[in-house]
This record gives C-alpha cells, structure tokens and sequence, in this order.
C-alpha cells in the first residue's frame, strides 16, 4: 500500500505528460501495445525490476513485443507465464533470451541441442539441468489445496446426414485444391500456411456450415443444438457459463441465440475496447448476465471470472495448455462451487 503506482496507458498527449513525472513513482504498470509505441523514451532509463507478465507475449524473438521488451534496462528481470511452451521450444529459448541472454546459447545453438532432439532423453535432461535454477514452477495443486473439484466432460456431437455429405464434399474439394496448388508453391512456410487455412475452414464447418458462407443455409447446426441442450440443463440448475470459441463468427451465432431466448449475457473478443471490457467483467462478476462468451484469443488470460461455475469450449483448442489457462478464469482463488 505504501508504493506509489502509475498505470501509463491513455493517448499519446497523456502519456507524454505522465513521462514527466515517472521519476515520483514507484512502480510502472502499461501494457505490450504502448511500450512499443514508447520504448524510445524509456531508452536512458534504469529500473530495479523489470517484471514480465503473460510472458507468451515474448515468445516470438521477431516480435515487436520481444524486442521492446528486450530494449528496457533494468537489473533484474522476472517473466511469469503459465504457459512458457506454447507452440515449441523455441518459444522458451525466446523468454530466456530476454530474462538470461546467453544461458541457453545461440538460436541455432540451442537448435542443434534441444529444440531438433525433442525426443532425445538425454537432451531434455540436460535442458531441464540448464534452466531449473531460474525457474519458481507453482502448480495449483501446491497453493490451493481448498478448491473445490473441477469435473471435465467430453460432448462428442454426432452430425446430421445432411451435414456429413456436405463435410464429405468440403473435405475432397479441399484435399483436391491444396494438391493443384502443390505445384505453385514451393516455400514451406506457405504451404502449411495453405493446410492451416484448409483445416480451419473445415473445423469452421463442424461449428456451423454458415460459417463458411451464407448460401449453406442451415436454420441450426447440431453442434448449436448440442449446446443449447447444455445450456437449457445449466440454466435450470442455477449455474453460470463461460462460453470460449476460437472464432468471432461463432460466438455471433451464440450471441444470437441467445437474444433470440431472452438469456442475459456479456460478450468480449479481440476488438472490445478497454473500458467495455472492465465493464463486462465487472457486471458478471457482480451477478448481472448468466453467460459470459469470449473469444478464446482475447479471453485465455488475465481475468478473473470465478461467478461462472460451468465452462464451455465450444471448438477445442490444439493446445491444451491454452485450453486449461482459458477454463482457469473461472477455477482460481474466490471460487467456492464446483466447477464443470
């Protein structure tokens, strides 16, 4: 209580007046997005503690966010994340690059040892060796012992004929476009850009074919079925929901849904400005909207959201860690019901 904080954010006319005065505080707090814009003007200043929060936001070297971040000094810096390895190794050796330049060698060093010998026994061994010293791992299980149990379940849902055949379709005409283009492009990185963009669109369709365009007129898809029985069942039982999708057009969908049955909600994706933001979480929190959607991207961390006891993954993530992190803003400290 007895430091002295400034929360930097604002426009830019505001910041510059807040610049003045950083000298009088204590602590600084602003986020990835402005100390790109700013990091100029931090360039002569030292600070004590540099302290990294939702590291994953540094796991690309090339990164904006990395090489601000990695242009601050200070004497000592501190990356907190929960999930450290989110695509590869290589998003490690990013974080320690910032946090302990040199401890993990070069890039194609680091390539060579640990990052191609993922399977090598040996290698992880000498890996975990190398980093554990600089490493405080707290597990949930370690600090909160009096939470209440986490139940997960596994809805697999069945399509309709009519959905088959049309899945059927889209996944041969998909398979005979990406071989056509086979030819054409010859980088890697393109063509697994091109299979990424094929494999979305198809986990598109098992959300609901409108997704992919208007003309696959569907009044409701069975997934949505699937989940309005979920919701019907939580609802009647007073509980509370957080609903997760990795895609926007989803999440309308729900959305309409929703208004359609007279269910309150609170809506956040990537594109909801800060202060709605607060708003939402503050409102749910407070009681007010029996479902909460988010957006998986702009949701997975940093909110606390522990009045929801029910959370829903509409379309599963392919990191589980990601998934885990997203279900946690409802099982965390303050929760006191069980939460599925």
């Amino acid at each position: 209580p007895e430091l002295k904080v400034m929360v930097l954010a604002g426009t830019a006319k505001v910041r510059k007046e807040a610049f003045l005065h950083l000298q009088e505080y204590d602590v600084v707090i602003t986020s990835y997005d402005l100390l790109k814009r700013d990091v100029e003007v931090y360039k002569d200043m030292v600070f004590a503690i540099q302290a990294i929060d939702e590291a994953q936001y540094i796991k690309n070297q090339k990164t904006k966010n990395a090489l601000s971040v990695k242009r601050l000094k200070s004497h000592h810096r501190f990356a907190l994340t929960g999930t450290p390895i989110e695509n590869n190794l290589d998003d490690l050796w990013s974080i320690f690059n910032i946090i302990n330049p040199g401890l993990l060698g070069s890039k194609s060093d680091f390539h060579k040892k640990f990052a191609n010998a993922s399977d090598d026994k040996i290698a992880n061994r000498m890996l975990k060796l190398l980093i554990s010293p600089f490493i405080l791992r707290r597990l949930k299980g370690d600090v909160l012992e009096d939470l209440p149990p986490r139940t997960e379940q596994v809805i697999t849902v069945e399509a309709s004929q009519r959905e088959k055949e049309l899945y059927e379709t889209l996944r041969l005409s998909t398979l005979e476009d990406l071989e056509k283009n086979k030819l054409e492009i010859n980088k890697t990185g393109q063509r697994r850009l091109q299979i990424l963009s094929a494999l979305t669109k198809l986990r598109q369709f098992c959300c609901d074919p409108s997704l992919l365009g208007k003309e696959l007129k569907f009044k409701s898809s069975s997934k949505t079925d699937a989940f309005k029985d979920l919701l019907d069942e939580a609802l009647s039982g007073g509980h509370r929901l957080l609903v997760f999708s990795q895609f926007v057009g989803y999440l309308t969908i729900i959305r309409n849904l929703l208004e359609k049955e007279g269910i309150s909600y609170q809506y956040l994706d990537g594109s909801t400005p800060e202060k709605a933001r607060a708003k939402a979480i503050d409102e749910f929190q407070t009681g007010i909207g029996d479902v909460f959607l988010i957006s998986l991207k702009a949701g997975g961390q940093g909110l606390n959201l522990t009045g929801a006891d029910y959370v829903v993954h509409l379309d599963p993530w392919w990191n589980p860690a990601v998934e885990d992190q997203a279900t946690d803003r409802a099982y965390r400290i303050g929760q006191t019901r069980p939460v599925n």
